[in-house]
């Protein structure tokens, strides 16, 4: 196509580098047998090593701009184009289209970055998330506990996903060049998204600064000393903080608060 006005309302970084564009694909373990969303196509590269690959893809792409170039280049192939947003699609309708297991990969813009997550988390049945995302973002996804990077994000993912950092990609492969580099992390989701722990863990962090029992006690209305003793009595010290848990205690202490609190 011609040359593209990128929008930076829908974060438009383009990637073109071919080699890295398989790498990603082999980074998600697509095979003829899978069926792949892929959100924010852009003018198609990524959809393309895709198609080659891929028993079908699923297109979204917001840029109605983009929408005639798309429509042209993958006519007639394996590719199903939708030209929405994909956290307004209907999920449901979408996975009895597809029917069956699926994968989601996707060069997303940052800005909806932890909105995608938590959306096929939530509501889908994928089987893994393969990602390009801000590196900071994937480091905070893979952080480990007593760490500055260790948060709501970090347990609630790993709590219901493998999470690994495939590899880090250089701002200087996009077009436009973005400010920061970014990672391509894989999660493979392993159980059902639990919304009463994902309250917990919310809860949990809710102020960053204060200790575990003042946010529990705050978030579920109760004693800050009912708390206190809750934790002691399961082996925790009354003042830790959340940062210092890891996540089978999150996981343990979860299940504990749920039955007696």
């Amino acid at each position: 196509m011609g040359k593209h006005n990128f929008k930076k309302k829908y974060g438009q970084n383009f990637l073109t580098d071919t080699n890295l564009l398989s790498a990603i694909v082999r980074d998600a373990g697509v095979t003829s047998q899978d069926c792949v969303v892929e959100i924010g196509m852009g003018q198609g590269a990524l959809t393309e090593q895709l198609s080659k690959v891929a028993k079908k893809v699923y297109g979204f792409e917001i840029d109605l701009d983009l929408k005639a170039f798309l429509e042209e280049k993958f006519n007639e192939s394996n590719v199903v184009l939708f030209f929405e947003d994909i956290l307004k699609c209907n999920i449901q309708k979408l996975e009895e289209q597809i029917g069956g297991e699926y994968k989601v990969v996707a060069n997303i813009p940052y800005y909806i970055t932890t909105p995608i997550i938590f959306y096929f988390l939530e509501n889908s049945n994928a089987k893994e998330l393969c990602l390009m995302v801000q590196k900071e973002v994937a480091e905070k996804i893979v952080a480990k506990f007593k760490t500055k990077n260790y948060g709501i994000l970090s347990v609630i993912c790993q709590s219901f996903c493998e999470c690994k950092v495939k590899r880090v990609v250089s701002k200087k492969l996009f077009t436009p060049s973005p400010k920061v580099d970014s990672a391509i992390i894989s999660l493979i989701i392993k159980q059902k998204f639990d919304f009463d722990y994902a309250k917990f863990i919310k809860s949990s962090f809710s102020m960053r600064r204060k200790t575990l029992a003042n946010n529990l006690a705050f978030n579920y209305n109760l004693s800050k000393t009912k708390v206190e003793k809750f934790l002691n009595d399961n082996g925790f010290a009354s003042n830790v903080r959340a940062e210092e848990l890891e996540v089978k205690s999150f996981k343990k202490l979860y299940e504990v608060f749920r039955q007696n609190l």
